[in-house]
């Protein structure tokens, strides 16, 4: 009897001690739980977004003086890719060109004997689509995109987002830099506000917007795509007679269609144009994120000389040059093969107002180091008549710094 009274009272002792600590927890839980929801002040987020358009609106100074886009986000989707997509997006266009296009030749006999005699050749010729996307650049409408876009255009058709579809004229190409401006008709136009690409950073993010497969998705929203800067200051050999300088080179993804588009820095300002992508092979099409823009600020001085032109001025130095070799520098006393000399200089020209003689070693031209022809291939696509480019030269064994002061081709 005693071993049963001694059982249940060590019972009851953890069935109290069992209460004692479940009062404890619970009153905790409560405490935490309930009284925080009851009590605790709700926050407020104040979801504000402000932008400042460099060039339409009052500029905001940070403590230096300079100029700043003040941009005010919560911890939210609405990020600095959002808002800066949001702000270039209306003015980004859909074009689509109709091209005329030699597709072959056929003869043609006028009479029995062609037969047997040399018939004409006649081309033939079809009508073709083209497709790609341009900005609009100030408020009457003028729409910056590629030559190759709109080269050879019959008619031209510009697609708003906002729905409207308006017809388009090519005021001025610049094959060299395929660089077009085009001017759409109506009114009403949101332009976009430029950038700097000189202030460009390797690893800053971007933004590609243009509008692929425009037809195929018969929308002209714009697709976005991101990425960061790559690389600056690329630069390619000629092709079909194009000169790509100083590109911007970009992860993100640039598709057919693309072309002509805005490149758009994280601040909502238009940095560079889309213009082409390397695909590996020719087989593939599509981006495997090697994309290249050409900088804004040398799209703009184009920009000037189209409008004011209708056209690109070809410059002339009047200079002609070929390669130093190894005997050719040995004759002159050099030790070394690097820059190119010169062989003739035209009467009148820009190179012999500059002081330049015959036989001068080029070894530098404005910020590029030259060691072959190569160097100077597609050197002045970025230079316009009136332009002053430093010039750096050998001279029985001494540096001589000269100026050449470009001029526009005669007879051009």
């Amino acid at each position: 009897m005693a071993k049963n009274s001694g059982r249940v009272s060590v019972y009851l002792l953890l069935l109290a001690i069992g209460l004692i600590l479940g009062g404890i927890i619970g009153s905790e839980v409560f405490r935490r739980g309930y009284f925080n929801n009851l009590f605790q002040k709700r926050s407020t987020f104040h979801d504000s977004t402000e932008i400042t358009d460099r060039g339409k609106s009052d500029d905001l100074t940070d403590q230096s003086g300079s100029s700043v886009a003040q941009i005010t986000i919560p911890t939210s989707r609405k990020n600095a890719i959002v808002v800066a997509t949001q702000a270039v997006e209306p003015c980004v266009v859909g074009i689509v060109v109709t091209q005329i296009q030699v597709v072959g030749s056929s003869y043609y006999y006028e009479d029995f004997f062609d037969l047997f005699f040399a018939p004409k050749l006649v081309p033939r010729y079809r009508e073709v689509q083209n497709m790609g996307s341009g900005f609009v650049i100030n408020d009457d409408g003028l729409i910056l995109t590629n030559n190759h876009v709109v080269e050879g255009a019959k008619k031209l058709y510009i697609n708003f987002p906002d729905g409207r579809k308006l017809e388009g004229k090519v005021i001025g190409r610049d094959p060299y830099s395929d660089l077009a401006v085009v001017k759409a008709s109506g009114s009403g136009f949101r332009s976009i506000t430029f950038g700097n690409s000189d202030d460009l950073m390797i690893g800053e993010w971007v933004i590609a917007i243009g509008n692929p497969f425009l037809n195929f998705f018969n929308d002209a929203q714009p697709t976005v795509t991101v990425g960061v800067v790559s690389a600056l200051n690329r630069n390619f050999a000629p092709s079909e007679n194009v000169y790509y300088q100083n590109m911007i080179q970009t992860d993100a993804a640039i598709n057919p269609g693309n072309s002509g588009g805005p490149l758009v820095n994280a601040l909502g300002e238009v940095v560079g144009i889309n213009a082409f992508i390397y695909t590996g092979n020719k087989r593939n099409r599509g981006s495997i994120g090697i994309g290249f823009a050409i900088p804004i600020n040398i799209a703009k001085r184009v920009v000037k000389e189209l409008v004011k032109y209708g056209r690109r001025r070809p410059v002339w130095t009047g200079i002609s040059v070929q390669d130093l070799d190894r005997s050719i520098a040995l004759a002159l006393g050099l030790n070394h093969t690097n820059g190119v000399i010169i062989t003739d200089l035209q009467r009148g020209s820009p190179g012999v107002d500059a002081g330049l003689k015959v036989n001068d070693i080029i070894i530098r031209m404005g910020d590029r180091q030259i060691q072959s022809h190569l160097d100077l291939d597609g050197f002045f696509v970025n230079y316009f008549p009136e332009d002053s480019v430093p010039v750096t030269v050998i001279r029985a064994g001494k540096k001589i710094a000269r100026n050449l002061v470009l001029k526009e081709f005669p007879g051009s």
